[in-house]
C-alpha cells in the first residue's frame, strides 16, 4: 500500500467574514467558502483527510489522491490554491 500525500494549501480566496455566524454565545461558527472548499476536496477520490483553517486560509488534505487533483478542484469551485513549502507559512 502507498504512502498518503499530506499537502498544505494557501487558499486566498476564502473571504467569508459575510458568511460567518454565530454558533453558540463566545463561539463563531464560519459556513459557505470553508463548506465549499471542504466539499470539493473530499469529492476528490482518494481523500482521506481534509482540514481547513480560515483564519489562515489554509486546507490540510491527506490520502492517495494526486495534488493536480485537490487543486484542480478547487479551481473549479472558485478558489485557486497553491502548495505551502514544507516549514513555510
Amino acid at each position: 500500500m502507498d504512502t498518503p500525500h499530506q499537502y498544505k494549501l494557501k487558499v486566498p480566496g476564502m473571504h467569508c467574514a459575510g458568511e460567518v455566524a454565530p454558533a453558540r454565545p463566545g463561539n463563531r461558527r464560519y459556513s459557505g467558502c470553508i463548506r465549499t472548499v471542504e466539499a470539493a476536496l473530499k469529492r476528490v477520490p482518494g481523500t482521506t483527510r481534509v482540514r481547513v483553517d480560515y483564519l489562515r486560509k489554509e486546507a490540510t488534505v491527506a490520502g492517495e489522491a494526486s495534488l493536480h487533483a485537490w487543486l484542480d478542484e478547487l479551481q473549479a469551485v472558485g478558489y485557486p490554491a497553491q502548495v505551502i513549502a514544507e516549514g513555510a507559512h
